[in-house]
């Protein structure tokens, strides 16, 4: 674990949220909500048969974590009228409601909307559409966001000198696969929100990158970046931003002072959107294994109340981690 993650559970601790693990009987869930219990970095709900998950648990680090089965849940009905009243306009039945609310996923998101946790967090198991289709249909977004991302906080060896003394959000990473302009506005804002939240980025400044830096490139897929500077600049943000830029323009100072002199965000940034997921991408993943970035997230952002898709392909210590975020998003958006 990076000192980044060990800060981020510090302060998870401090806050002890009610998390929900819908992929309860899942051995790596399993383990993770031993170490989430004993290290008290919050409350936990595993939803699951209780008898598979105590077969997998080590003797009494279970004690005190919920385990619900949702399909024999005496809160099933109620939560059921809640997801038929929500989603009834779109002409879900109450029967399917019913249905739908025995389902580990919709159950915690349920669970979430009626207050009864802070957080969620899933993927162990399942992809991450089936995480984010009822996060999107019960939960929603936040005021004034309309477009659910994600973002990475990309973490660099010590010593890096370049953004917030080399740690770096890079978005969307994982959601939106082509971002239109307004799109880009949304993630923007989202990452910001994310940046001082969980990685305690107290100056952020973003930069909105492309292929071009203010122009030097003519191309529908820079005005597209270039357009969402403007409506940025239309908006009531609090933090300095600026696009279109390339990578060397936004994160050295050198290439800074050449392209774009006059710029409060080029040579300086530490907020890295990307003008599509494609590049989001690569970009992370290549910061990981050429620059030996850790890469923490995905991390959703923009919705109401916080919902986290893990990697199918996670270990124990990133369910640990993700909760711990998630814990810190639930914090924030009280």
């Amino acid at each position: 674990m990076t000192k980044l993650i060990d800060k981020i559970i510090e302060r998870a601790k401090g806050c002890y949220k009610h998390i929900v693990l819908p992929e309860g009987e899942e051995t790596r869930v399993v383990r993770a909500a031993e170490i989430i219990n004993s290290h008290k970095i919050a409350k936990v709900t595993l939803l699951g048969d209780k008898n598979i998950i105590l077969k997998k648990s080590e003797e009494n680090l279970l004690d005190g974590v919920e385990i619900i089965l949702p399909e024999t849940s005496p809160k099933l009905k109620e939560y059921a009228n809640l997801l038929y009243d929500l989603r009834k306009a779109k002409g879900l039945t109450l029967d399917a409601a019913y249905e739908l609310a025995k389902t580990p996923m919709y159950y915690a998101c349920l669970m979430l909307k009626n207050n009864d946790a802070d957080g969620v967090v899933a993927g162990s198991v399942h992809a991450t559409s089936d995480v984010l289709r009822p996060a999107f249909q019960i939960i929603k977004s936040k005021p004034g966001i309309i477009n659910i991302s994600s973002c990475f906080i990309m973490v660099f060896p010590e010593g890096t000198i370049y953004g917030d003394n080399g740690t770096f959000v890079f978005a969307d990473c994982a959601v939106i696969p082509n971002p239109d302009s307004n799109q880009l506005v949304d993630i923007a804002i989202a990452s910001v929100e994310s940046g001082k939240i969980i990685a305690e980025i107290e100056d952020p400044k973003v930069a909105m990158l492309s292929f071009s830096t203010k122009g030097s490139a003519k191309h529908d897929n820079a005005k597209k970046v270039q357009l969402a500077t403007r409506i940025l600049e239309e908006t009531d943000v609090n933090f300095d931003f600026d696009g279109e830029l390339q990578l060397d323009a936004a994160i050295v100072p050198e290439v800074a002072s050449l392209k774009a002199p006059n710029s409060k965000v080029a040579g300086k940034a530490n907020i890295l959107i990307f003008p599509d997921l494609q590049s989001g991408n690569i970009g992370y993943k290549i910061a990981e294994r050429f620059a030996g970035a850790k890469a923490i997230g995905p991390i959703c952002q923009g919705l109401a109340l916080p919902v986290n898709d893990l990697s199918r392909g996670c270990d124990v210590s990133d369910i640990v981690s993700v909760v711990a975020i998630t814990a810190l998003q639930a914090e924030n958006s009280k």
